[in-house]
Order: structure tokens, then sequence, then C-alpha cells
């Protein structure tokens, strides 16, 4: 996959439409110095911007694997363009992630906007919520981002409390 192309052309779109967003997924945790591979783009963005950018890349000759109010998912038939993915957020969590989202060197050392540690954390604990096979990945996802230097370990506690994985997250904290 082309990150860097796929990345200048969401990216650009919705900075034409005044519309923030973040990294996620692979990228956003390489950014934050957890390399890995990764094979598609992750995004948030608010949720109001879902009909627009849907119908962007769609535009492009993305397919749309599936859509709901809170995801999407979108793949390309040239590889070069691969898989889109995007999480879609409201309210006072749009507001605060958007408001408090960091700029860090991402692809081909471009600076680009990452959520807080804290709040990627939080997506994580969500993403082991909805979909328990995903549970051991993400815990050494989180396990990394608690290592980071400021990291509110109280907050990260408190998403993971949200979601009924209290357990989880004490299992992470014995290992650190």
């Amino acid at each position: 996959m082309e990150f860097e192309r796929v990345l200048d052309a969401v990216t650009g779109f919705l900075d034409r439409q005044g519309v923030p967003s973040a990294l996620i997924g692979g990228l956003a945790m390489a950014a934050y110095g957890l390399p890995r591979t990764t094979l598609d783009l992750d995004f948030v963005v608010p949720g109001d911007a879902q009909d627009a950018l849907v119908e962007f890349l769609e535009g492009m000759g993305y397919g749309t694997l599936h859509r709901s109010s809170g995801y999407s998912n979108h793949v390309h038939s040239d590889p070069g363009l691969g898989r889109v993915d995007v999480v879609y957020v409201r309210g006072e969590t749009s507001r605060e992630l958007f408001t408090q989202r960091r700029w860090i060197a991402g692809p081909g050392g471009r600076e680009q906007a990452v959520p807080r540690p804290e709040h990627l954390a939080a997506m994580k604990a969500f993403a082991m919520k909805n979909d328990p096979s995903r549970t051991f990945r993400e815990m050494e996802d989180i396990r990394f981002l608690m290592t980071l230097p400021g990291v509110n370990r109280d907050e990260i506690r408190s998403y993971f409390l949200k979601h009924g994985l209290g357990n989880r997250y004490a299992e992470i904290e014995k290992t650190l």
C-alpha cells in the first residue's frame, strides 16, 4: 500500500472540508515508537463527516465493505490504494479527542495528527470489548502506551472499567 499517497488524499479531502482527523491503528502506534507491520490506514473522524468521507472514498474507487454509525471499512482493487478503515466519534468524545490530538512524524516523516496515548488506549479497550479475539494484540499495544512518559494511567484504567475490563487492566499493570 502506498501509505503516503492515500494519507495525502484522505487528509487533503478532510482538510478542505474543515474536518479534523487523526491516524489510529498501526501507524499511530509506530508514530509513538512501536513499529509493526500494517497493511491499512486507520483514521478517526467526527461522525458528522461520515457521509462525505464515504462518498469521497467511493469516488476514488474504494468499495465499502461495512458501514455503521461508528465504523466504515473500504478496500480498493488497486493494491497501491489498499484498505482504509474509519472510526467515527461524536459528542464530548469527538471534542476531547480532536482538541487534544498531537502532531507526530508519520509516513515519510510528515507531521500527522494522532490521538493522545490515553485516547488510543480507550479505543483499544473498546475494540477488545466488541471483539475479544483482539484482546492480546490490543493489550500489548496498551501496555506500550502505558510506558510512555507522562501517560495518565488512571485515565486509561477508567476506560477499562467503563467497558467492564478492569481485570484486563490489572493484567497489564502487573507487567509494568
